[in-house]
């Protein structure tokens, strides 16, 4: 499986390619940022975002896109480059038809970490030291992209299996399945 991890941010668009499958050693095939000028009009940020996601998309061609969840902060501003950021990179995977999964910033810390409370420096270090890598990815943007393609590689399967009981249950609920009664449990003395 090879995913594109993408950590939004108007500024700093951080984007990262992960290949392999759950329980096996992971491989790193591309890590970077996309980068806009601070200064410069939304719409064109939101544009050069597009342009910098569909080259990733082109040289990689991945199968899936994970793409950090966005939360809610303190700082509304931030909240809505964030959330712009993402829309973008959803758009640009959807329009190709690549599936996009959305994972919240503590889901992918407790996958790579073992805690949702793990901080950038804990990030980065198991990040470096999962894809077998010699230094932490810099900036943090880019790490953060790896974790998510990581989580989504690792969480994939168990989703895939919730998704595909959920279809079925509802199946059988539209197939109205008479179900079988209860058989009445005795206890036995001891």
């Amino acid at each position: 499986m090879r995913v594109l991890g993408v950590d939004p941010g108007l500024t700093r668009c951080g984007v990262g390619v992960v290949e392999g499958v759950a329980g096996r050693p992971l491989t790193m095939r591309g890590v970077g940022v996309v980068r806009t000028l601070a200064d410069a009009e939304l719409g064109h940020r939101l544009v050069a975002i597009e342009r910098g996601i569909e080259e990733w998309l082109d040289e990689h061609r991945p199968e899936f896109v994970a793409v950090e969840r966005v939360f809610s902060q303190h700082n509304v501003r931030t909240v809505m480059g964030t959330a712009q950021a993402s829309a973008v990179a959803m758009l640009c995977a959807s329009r190709r038809g690549i599936p996009v999964a959305l994972h919240t910033p503590s889901e992918v810390k407790a996958a790579v970490t073992g805690s949702g409370r793990a901080d950038k420096a804990q990030v980065g270090a198991m990040v470096t030291r999962l894809l077998r890598l010699d230094a932490p990815p810099k900036p943090a943007d880019a790490a953060d992209a790896l974790a998510l393609a990581i989580c989504h590689i690792w969480r994939a399967p168990a989703v895939n299996r919730l998704q595909q009981a959920h279809a079925a249950a509802a199946a059988d609920r539209g197939r109205r399945v008479p179900r079988t009664p209860a058989v009445p449990v005795r206890k036995v003395p001891r």
